[in-house]
């Protein structure tokens, strides 16, 4: 059975015992209980809260609270300060970002100065570069120092620091050496040289690199931590692996918002006019592709009316052909996504999806043929306009919807795989090119081996 954390926490708190004991009861739960704790309390019982826990307890509870704007709306901003610059950096800024400019900025300017500094040392990185999601939450040492003296350095960091499972070490421009795990350096006698567990070989990230072209091989190591070094080479940070779980989800959030048509992800606190500008951007371009399709339609009006039954079917060739175009899409953007992959692997690839596209339109091209061709003879329905049921007619019908399904579903394939490649040659993210875009090209697409296929197999129209 559940437990209700929120109402034994709410019964600590109106408890007669003293506020130490409740400190002690308190912190036996877990920090986001507590912030959902936090959220429902009045001003007055928030400040309760606070006295009795203290500033660097809040602090861990504020980086799970959700409306952390509302929580500290009414506080004086040196006291938001105190509590803010014990946090680490980066779980400052989660903070600072929530709450309005004014307010915010008040906050700050209330922060001591080498916690302003932690701070801009992150913010001056772009969203979209790793030095933005790292932490100063590291423990470092220097080479010189012994086995003995860099356990106690561990020690006396571990209060502040608790990413300690590796240690940096540094030279003393602080460039970057290498990484002890804490397990070596546990079990390394007084006496032994540093150097002979010491990993020199070790991945490490610069500060510039772009989130999204670290995020393979972050997957990949799937250690607890990442170096994270300036252009010199001097060691400015790390990426833990709950920034890697943030950055993995800023990233698919992206890549949701771009399959949409969206220029960035969506927040549904933004503004109308902020949202709407947004996306019009692609819509747009998909206006005008729309439009190509309605106009190209428009100019099969002669073969729509000497052939209407083939109008039954459009949706079943271009939904098809969608479909095909996708799987080859998110195929080729996986290989896109591969750094290990080159331009020959790459090519491999497309080609490889246009002959999947092709074996998969022969099989359901020749089964969509037989399937119309029975439906159009138990209904006994003629294809042209005001014609009996007729064989040879009925036959150029259904080989219109057999051979269009064969022949979209291999270009609709190829386009699917060639649209992402020549996106990323452009420097433009492949992961657009999804969505409402290639499915529109590919229904373009469709609509004239379709109509321009009946066209050939009724020339009198």
């Amino acid at each position: 059975m559940e437990r209700e954390y929120l109402d034994e926490l709410k019964a600590i708190l109106e408890s007669s015992i003293p506020n130490e004991e409740k400190k002690k009861k308190i912190l036996q739960y877990h920090e986001n209980d507590i912030a959902e704790l936090l959220e429902e309390l009045t001003d007055e019982e928030r400040s309760q809260l606070y006295a009795i826990l203290g500033n660097e307890n809040i602090a861990e509870v504020w980086t799970y609270t959700d409306d952390i704007d509302e929580v500290i709306a009414d506080m004086d901003p040196e006291r938001a300060a105190d509590i803010i610059e014990t946090m680490d950096a980066d779980d400052a800024i989660d903070v600072l970002e929530e709450l309005e400019e004014d307010q915010r900025k008040a906050i700050v300017e209330a922060m001591e100065p080498e916690a302003k500094e932690d701070i801009r040392a992150i913010t001056k990185y772009d969203d979209d570069q790793i030095g933005s999601k790292m932490t100063n939450n590291y423990v470092s040492i220097l080479n010189t120092n012994s086995v003995k003296e860099a356990m106690k350095r561990v020690i006396a960091e571990a209060a502040d620091n608790d990413n300690v499972s590796n240690i940096y070490v540094v030279d003393e421009n602080d460039k970057l050496i290498g990484v002890i795990e804490l397990r070596d350096l546990i079990i390394a006698r007084a006496n032994t040289d540093i150097k002979t567990i010491l990993k020199t070989n070790y991945p490490d990230f610069r500060a510039t690199e772009l989130v999204s072209d670290c995020l393979m091989d972050l997957r990949e190591y799937a250690l607890d931590s990442y170096p994270i070094l300036d252009d010199d080479g001097k060691l400015v940070g790390v990426i833990t692996a709950d920034d890697v779980t943030e950055a993995v989800d800023d990233e698919m959030g992206d890549d949701y918002a771009k399959l949409a048509g969206l220029t960035a992800e969506d927040d549904q606190d933004e503004g109308v006019l902020h949202a709407a500008k947004k996306r019009l951007p692609w819509l747009l371009i998909l206006l005008v592709l729309g439009l190509i399709q309605s106009f190209s339609m428009s100019g099969f009006e002669s073969v729509v009316a000497a052939l209407p039954i083939i109008v039954f079917f459009q949706t079943l060739v271009l939904d098809m052909a969608g479909n095909s175009g996708t799987q080859s899409l998110a195929v080729t953007i996986r290989a896109l996504a591969d750094q290990e992959d080159s331009g020959k692997e790459i090519a491999k690839a497309v080609f490889r999806e246009l002959r999947v596209g092709l074996l998969n339109g022969l099989i359901l091209g020749v089964l969509s043929f037989a399937f119309v061709l029975v439906f159009l003879w138990v209904t006994k329905k003629g294809v042209e306009q005001d014609a009996a049921f007729a064989w040879v007619a009925t036959f150029k019908g259904a080989g219109i919807v057999g051979i269009s399904l064969f022949v979209a579903m291999t270009v609709s394939s190829f386009v699917g795989a060639i649209v992402p490649v020549i996106f990323s040659k452009m420097h433009i993210d492949p992961a657009v090119a999804s969505g409402p875009f290639i499915t529109t090209i590919n229904d373009i697409t469709a609509l004239l081996i379709y109509y321009g296929m009946a066209m050939m197999l009724f020339p009198l129209i």
